[in-house]
């Protein structure tokens, strides 16, 4: 039996010749053998540039990618909803795999690979080539590695630390797989970050730079500190009660770096903090000039055009984006379904209840000015920039230059279409989001969309650093005070955030947002408007559910159900619809005595949410698959493997978690 094809799968991967500096559009053409390679710079960089297909992307194939690309990321969470429930809120649904599952490193070992050919090449001075860009490509790999990392450490938690290709031999591989605890894996992602730093050059922005690393720095540092925080005393950490990893002798006597979980979270705080600053200190934000262009003659606006555009070189916030070209067949369908129902990808009310007046008022606050949601139009008036300039109504105009190369693109918004249950064309629940659409019309041919994807910008350093000094030290410095204040001026909401935080009432937020709460109950006013402006600046970016499960946002699920809705249906806007069935097997929209508001998910009454969603905290991380542990046991006692089970999950296929 070939051992690492169960356990470390490996693949040898094809790689180009030739060095281009457009590192995130090209894509290998030829394979060549690895004992032959990884001896000048160009065969690096070839190396280097196999790995960006990590990165998130609007699509990473030839001729169109047929979602809504990155910023379709956010369904199944409280900000977004696409056609289909998720499993996740089902409990006793999501059972243990026999085969397969994230408990797979092949591309770590792709990372270790590199690092182990050409670090001691490089440092013998056996690599032929330019030094700094050599260097720049040994980064990069230390970068993919800690990339990579970052995921097991989100849905694994506890993860083998691997840093050597690994032999085919069994004893080697079962040795290999023993669980490092989480605190030690966020330390190594850390030091591996610290040395693309060192390494890596600026450069063109379709290309890592160290300030790309500094920023995955800060995210991972924060992430860390406010899992540990808001899960200490549970299953979930190192040393807490019921911690599987304890069970394993070669973690039985694990200490915390710092010395205890409370000095560990302090300090990788306070990385976080420098991290985060080193960045927003070095990038101004986007100019939003409160612009929707709707003619030819509206001045563009440039943080709206910053989601959509085709090149994003002139966006100083922008530290990374991946290119796409019709002319090389990289494409996607962004654009298209931007002018539609974005992919049956629709926002929340939660989500859009979230965003606060212009005024820093939130909208249930009195004399807010709030004008209802009889009506989108009336949704947007006097609210926070940003859910005006994004949030689509019926009417706006999408297309303003015409073009032939362009046929699904829809010229004029409709109303939402939510009795199509085709994601092509449906709208999940009647809010939909113009982020990514391009007025272009050339960009609207099916699967020929050509704008740019962004993968690091530089805001979420300013949201960083506001969150961890206010986690860390239970007040807001004077360089956190500036960051807010510079977000809500760039969004054209009320600066002064006090005024918001006087207004809040927490039990009105926790209605529609499940960041109110952190291990069941609700947090405080300020540090909620922390959560709430990262929720509203990054809305539809991808970080929801990194966020919520950091922050231990869905134990309150456990006991009480959450219904998803989307915009009030069941008012003024019925007339939109001659179609509308209800209250049967085969009806189409949620029944009003249900709720005024439409229910994706409460239709038909077969649906397994119907009643809403619930959790099993067991789902925070992923189980691992039972085929790892009979490949490293022996005589297939799965006890016997060095490999243990998260925290709820049985060591038994095709089973849901236990309750913890």
């Amino acid at each position: 039996m070939k051992y690492y094809k169960l356990i470390f799968t490996l693949s040898f991967i094809g790689f180009l010749v030739s060095c281009s500096d457009d590192f995130l559009e090209i894509q290998p053409e030829s394979d060549i053998i690895p004992e032959d390679y990884l001896k000048e710079e160009s065969q690096l960089a070839a190396y280097a540039i196999e790995m960006y297909e990590l990165l998130p992307s609007h699509g990473r194939t030839s001729n169109g990618d047929w979602n809504f690309g990155i910023f379709g990321i956010d369904a199944d969470t409280d900000n977004m909803a696409d056609m289909t429930y998720n499993d996740k809120y089902v409990p006793g649904q999501w059972k243990v795999p026999q085969t397969g599952g994230v408990w797979d490193f092949n591309n770590i070992r792709r990372c270790n690979y590199f690092l182990a050919n050409v670090v001691p090449q490089y440092e013998n001075g056996e690599i032929s080539g330019n030094t700094s860009q050599i260097e720049h490509y040994i980064g990069e790999m230390y970068f993919f590695r800690a990339w990579e990392y970052f995921y097991k450490l989100k849905v694994l938690g506890d993860t083998p630390i691997i840093t050597t290709p690994i032999a085919d031999d069994k004893e080697e591989l079962t040795n290999a797989s023993k669980r490092a605890p989480r605190t030690d894996v966020a330390r190594f992602i850390i030091s591996d970050l610290d040395a693309a730093i060192d390494l890596m050059s600026y450069g063109s922005k379709n290309r890592l730079s160290r300030d790309c690393a500094i920023l995955l720095k800060s995210r991972v540092a924060l992430y860390e500190a406010t899992w540990l925080k808001y899960f200490k005393n549970t299953a979930f950490v190192p040393n807490g009660p019921g911690w599987p990893g304890k069970d394993k002798d070669y973690n039985q006597n694990y200490e915390y770096p710092s010395g205890d979980i409370d000095a560990e979270i302090n300090w990788l705080f306070g990385q976080a903090m420098d991290a985060s600053k080193q960045v927003a200190d070095s990038y101004p934000l986007t100019v939003n000039n409160g612009i929707l262009q709707q003619s030819t003659s509206d001045p563009q606006n440039p943080y709206f055009d910053m989601f959509s555009d085709v090149n994003l070189d002139g966006y100083k916030e922008v530290l990374l984006w991946r290119d796409y070209d019709k002319g090389l067949g990289i494409t996607h369908n962004v654009p298209v379904y931007a002018q539609l129902g974005n992919s049956g990808v629709g926002l929340t009310k939660g989500m859009v209840d979230s965003f606060l007046m212009a005024d820093g008022l939130p909208i249930y606050a009195n004399n807010s000015g709030y004008q209802g949601d009889d009506y989108i139009s009336d949704v947007r008036v006097n609210r926070d920039g940003r859910l005006w300039l994004f949030l689509k109504e019926p009417g706006q105009i999408n297309i303003l230059y015409e073009s032939s190369e362009g046929d699904h693109g829809t010229p004029v918004e409709p109303y939402p279409d939510i009795t199509n249950s085709s994601s092509e064309k449906g709208y999940s629940t009647g809010y939909t989001i113009r982020k990514g659409l391009n007025y272009d019309q050339a960009q609207t041919g099916n699967g020929g969309g050509s704008t740019a994807s962004i993968v690091f910008r530089a805001t979420e350093a300013y949201l960083n650093y506001i969150e961890a000094c206010y986690e860390k030290n239970g007040s807001l410095d004077g360089t956190a005070i500036q960051y807010w204040q510079e977000i809500r001026n760039r969004a054209n909401v009320n600066p002064d955030f006090q005024t918001t935080i006087a207004a809040t009432d927490m039990q009105e937020e926790a209605k529609g947002d499940w960041g109110a709460y952190s291990a069941g109950q609700l947090i405080d006013p300020t540090l909620y408007n922390i959560r709430r402006e990262r929720r509203t600046e990054l809305m539809a970016e991808g970080f929801r559910e990194m966020d919520l499960k950091r922050w231990r946002a869905m134990d309150q699920l456990i006991d009480n159900r959450y219904h998803i809705e989307g915009f009030k249906l069941w008012g003024p806007m019925q007339e939109w619809y001659t179609n509308l069935n209800y209250e049967n097997a085969s009806a189409n929209v949620s029944s009003p005595s249900r709720s005024d508001y439409l229910r994706p998910y409460e239709k038909t009454g077969n649906e397994l949410v119907y009643d809403g969603y619930s959790w099993n905290m067991a789902h925070y991380l992923q189980p691992i698959a039972i085929q790892h542990f009979l490949i490293t046991s022996e005589g297939n006692d799965v006890e016997s493997s060095p490999i243990y089970q998260n925290p709820g999950w049985p060591k038994t296929a095709n089973m849901p978690p236990t309750d913890l």
